[in-house]
């Protein structure tokens, strides 16, 4: 087996494996990059036990050949070659450079050139992605759908913040996607405030799976690397499966294991109702949050906001003295004064741009966050009891 690749399109590959493939593991054979040659492609490919990826470049191949290489140092290796293509080369069936001793992968680039050990691919764990072509294995991954890149990429990265970091939190680790005739919804909370994006295209079937927070941070880093293309999503038992398609090719296919269980009911806490209303430019209005929240209580992060007539009052202070700043804005309903931990409501205003609506129910009821004319987007942040 001998490739030859351009080194910035494989250093390209290994950045999207870099995170996945753990650098210790309890299971050695995952801290292990995988190699497979075949006709006119180079595939990349590892996993960590909850995603499974694997990158597929173009790149000139004779013979054939799959096999496992230690991650780190060719990751290291790479990074640093002084040449503008790359060789790899192992003998036919894996053997061992001059027939004794650890297979050996010759690596070379300009002037350098190295040989890493090798090992077999036996014993590495399954991939979970679903069978390209149809027929058998299409039962273990019954449903299926394809979308633009940008759309899965805007329905994920729109609610990925709202998602608990803490492990008590249990099933609000993961971003919930329902799938229905109506459209697919993305939901992510932390049980302080709400994220959701309902996108408007009906889908082929119905279904809510959860995924981990983590493996969507990866997914949106996959999708963000893919540009313009299709993503096909497809959904097993326990699994979710993702392609994204370029140029009518499979260049990058991921699998995500899927946590147990789903959200409880979570639109209970949406308010219907708003005695005030907000509208608001996002730009300057989260420019003056950040400036006044500096000076903000380093424990709840609280930042007063007094809604007048025609304008929104922000104000804060902590340890570190006190500060205010005034932006114009749309009141529509009666003046009101609240409270809000000053992270939360920048991290709702982080997905917009434009002009914006702050929904008021009440001073110590919840309030939602939404572009202003609609767009799918909608963040319910709490207010401070105190």
């Amino acid at each position: 087996m001998h490739v030859i690749i351009p080194k910035n399109l494989l250093a390209e590959g290994i950045s999207l494996l870099e995170r996945v493939i753990p650098s210790r593991s309890s299971n050695p054979l995952l801290t292990y990059l995988g190699l497979s040659a075949g006709p006119g492609a180079l595939l990349l490919f590892g996993s960590n036990g909850e995603v499974d990826l694997e990158v597929r470049l173009p790149a000139q191949v004779s013979g054939e050949g799959r096999y496992l290489v230690p991650s780190q140092p060719f990751f290291s290796l790479v990074r640093s070659l002084p040449g503008e293509a790359v060789e790899l080369s192992l003998p036919p069936g894996g053997e061992p450079l001059g027939g004794q001793g650890t297979p050996q992968l010759s690596l070379s680039s300009g002037r350098f050139a190295t040989r890493l050990s090798a090992a077999p691919t036996e014993g590495y764990p399954d991939l979970l992605f679903p069978n390209p072509e149809g027929g058998e294995g299409d039962e273990v991954f019954p449903d299926r759908v394809l979308l633009p890149v940008e759309e899965l990429l805007k329905v994920l990265a729109h609610v990925r913040y709202a998602a608990s970091n803490e492990e008590y939190r249990a099933i609000f680790r993961g971003v919930q996607l329902e799938f229905s005739e109506r459209g697919l919804r993305a939901v992510a909370s932390d049980g302080y405030r709400l994220a959701l994006f309902d996108l408007e295209r009906p889908q082929p079937f119905a279904r809510k799976a959860v995924v981990p927070a983590r493996s969507v941070d990866e997914m949106v880093r996959v999708l963000r690397s893919a540009g313009p293309g299709e993503a096909g999503l497809a959904l097993g038992p326990g699994v979710l499966a993702l392609e994204v398609r370029q140029g009518g090719e499979g260049a990058l296919r991921m699998a995500v294991r899927l946590m147990e269980g789903e959200f409880p009911d979570y639109e209970r806490v949406i308010p219907r109702e708003f005695p005030s209303r907000v509208a608001l430019e996002v730009e300057p209005f989260r420019e003056a949050l950040r400036r006044v929240s500096v000076l903000a209580d380093r424990q709840n992060h609280r930042v007063d906001l007094l809604l007048d007539e025609g304008r929104a009052l922000l104000s804060a202070e902590g340890d570190y003295g006190r500060g205010q700043e005034e932006v114009p804005v749309g009141l529509e309903g009666a003046p009101m004064g609240l409270a809000y931990n000053a992270r939360y409501l920048l991290e709702a205003l982080g997905p917009l741009t434009g002009s914006a609506e702050l929904l008021l129910s009440g001073p110590k009821s919840p309030s939602l966050i939404r572009p202003l004319g609609g767009g799918g987007y909608q963040a319910v942040v709490v207010p401070l009891r105190v």
